[in-house]
């Protein structure tokens, strides 16, 4: 006799590829709407469910998993962070979290250079002139940038996505400095030339580019505070690929508009998806290149992040620990 089924919810909408898999294998129910859950639904669905299949956007907090039924027994996040879930709630639930690293290191690593390009050399500057029709042909001093050969850039966070950063901006001629709460291996810092700071602050102080890449976690909300940002040259650009909440915005929106800083590239937002009027009038006015969360938005990634979701599943409905099991802080 065929063992059943477990029953899987999944919130968004996910790749045809996954879905299709996904139904293979699992009794799913879809979201072909890819309409976000409300708190209701949410609860519903934890209420049901043997298997959660959650997103980064689905706030999947201890008044949810409170309520959940006894069949949960598994969140298998579609993301590589968990800020999303309260893990340690879950835990105390008996309800196993899991998540889907090493597979969107690249992609947001590109994405980091790529604003980090798009800011200094102005590419949306130069988009809006050819699509408002203003650009009368070449000028000496029309439409100048700041060169990214031979500058310092600061990582805040080295882990696998603060590394791949690195490797890049290393072949674009920048010096690499970092801060982390652990120093990196020597092999790692010689490969890349890298400098390490143990004061974020002075560090800080004497970067020409800041690269956010930490994960978001109660102890990093806010890290790159109005203090710090005070600390920021003139002429440094800012760049967060990571969490919106990692910097205060009234703080950077202030920096901005006031000059104290050059630039910003931001893929992510505190209060996203709702863009603060004063950051979109910034990027209107050059001094803010900003993306909506686009850092891991691949092809190749996302499927690779259904693939992670799936070997989680099956791992666990096989009696097993999944590989990408997500403990407690401190667990």
């Amino acid at each position: 006799m065929s063992r059943k089924k477990p029953s899987v919810i999944v919130t968004r909408k996910l790749p045809d590829a996954v879905e299709t898999r996904m139904c293979e294998l699992f009794d799913t129910k879809l979201n072909l709407d890819d309409r976000p859950f409300t708190h209701a639904e949410l609860v519903a669905a934890v209420r049901s469910a043997d298997v959660l299949v959650p997103t980064v956007t689905d706030r999947i907090d201890e008044t949810v998993i409170g309520q959940a039924g006894e069949n949960l027994k598994l969140i298998a996040n579609f993301g590589n962070g968990v800020d999303n879930i309260d893990v340690s709630a879950a835990a105390r639930k008996g309800v196993t979290v899991t998540n889907t690293p090493n597979v969107l290191t690249e992609d947001t690593a590109d994405m980091t250079m790529g604003l980090m390009i798009a800011v200094a050399r102005r590419l949306t500057d130069g988009v809006g002139a050819i699509e408002q029709d203003s650009w009368k042909g070449w000028s000496p001093t029309w439409m100048l940038g700041r060169r990214i050969w031979g500058k310092r850039l600061g990582i805040v966070g080295m882990g696998r996505i603060g590394t791949a950063v690195a490797r890049r901006a290393k072949s674009f001629g920048l010096s690499i400095h970092y801060h982390n709460r652990k120093r990196v291996s020597p092999k790692t810092e010689e490969a890349l030339e890298a400098t390490y700071w143990e004061s974020l602050d002075q560090m800080l102080a004497r970067m020409d580019f800041i690269s956010v890449n930490c994960p978001y976690t109660p102890a990093t909300f806010h890290l790159i505070s109005a203090r710090r940002i005070a600390l920021l040259q003139p002429t440094a650009i800012l760049i967060n690929t990571a969490r919106g909440q990692i910097i205060d915005e009234d703080a950077l929106i202030s920096a901005l508009a006031e000059g104290r800083v050059a630039g910003a590239g931001l893929d992510v937002f505190e209060h996203e998806p709702a863009v603060r009027p004063e950051l979109l009038a910034l990027a209107r006015d050059g001094k803010a290149t900003i993306l909506p969360h686009m850092g891991s938005a691949t092809i190749e990634g996302r499927l690779e992040m259904g693939d992670r979701v799936i070997i989680n599943i099956r791992t666990w409905c096989d009696g097993h620990r999944p590989p990408d099991r997500v403990l407690p802080t401190g667990g």
